[in-house]
């Protein structure tokens, strides 16, 4: 199991865009520890969502680190440019960089945080050579490149893998996942050993609001850790 608190990351993909800045403020008021913001460009993925003008509006109305997850081609090519519209931290996926250890010095160099993504196909030891170098690993639950998916529960098995592995090379590394996480499926993420949730349509698309769905998420995950 997951040592501390654990930490939620609201993921702005299933968020009213016309209401971005307040469901993010509200998210901020409710105790979000992050804000995750996900990058598609339509090759990497199979959709386009936010660039760099989501972020620098994002900096403007909040003091949350904001993590960008870069699913698209060539990531190295927009790091700069999403570094000075004000990301904190960079998520990078290991399938189809063509140098990931080059990518993952790059971020460090810009000072920023960074955390390498598998998804849900591929294995944790994929994990073994590079996680030395990272300050985070976010293990896929669902396939990345649309939001309001379903929980896959064979990823469980890998993230307790994730965890051991992070436990014997890397202690203090984050273990984050993504993809289908709500009340149900949070406990059993951080049974597993997560300790970052990424959270979309759990909270930002709920109709009692954002503070609400933040407050049953923490208790759900605080009933199964007492």
């Amino acid at each position: 199991m997951a040592q501390g608190i654990v930490k939620l990351a609201p993921s702005i993909l299933s968020a009213d865009f016309a209401h971005l800045g307040k469901h993010v403020g509200e998210a901020e008021q409710a105790g979000a520890d992050r804000i995750h913001v996900d990058v598609m460009d339509g090759h990497f993925v199979p959709n386009i969502s936010m660039g760099v003008p989501i972020v620098e509006s994002l900096r403007r109305v909040t003091r949350l680190p904001l993590e960008i997850h870069l699913m698209i081609t060539d990531p190295d090519l927009f790091l700069d440019a999403f570094t000075e519209a004000g990301s904190d931290a960079f998520l990078v996926h290991w399938e189809g960089n063509n140098n990931l250890h080059r990518t993952v010095q790059r971020v460090k160099a810009l000072g920023k945080r960074v955390g390498v993504v598998i998804n849900p196909a591929s294995p944790a030891s994929a994990l073994e050579e590079i996680l030395q170098d990272v300050d985070q690993v976010l293990v896929m639950t669902v396939n990345p490149g649309f939001g309001h998916q379903r929980f896959i529960h064979t990823t469980l098995p890998k993230i307790r893998r994730v965890r051991q592995m992070i436990d014997e090379i890397k202690r203090g590394c984050d273990l984050e996942v993504d993809g289908g996480i709500d009340a149900t499926t949070a406990p059993l993420v951080v049974d597993a050993g997560a300790n970052v949730l990424v959270a979309g349509s759990a909270i930002l698309n709920e109709r009692e609001g954002v503070m609400a769905a933040m407050k049953r998420l923490r208790a759900a995950v605080n009933q199964k850790k007492t």
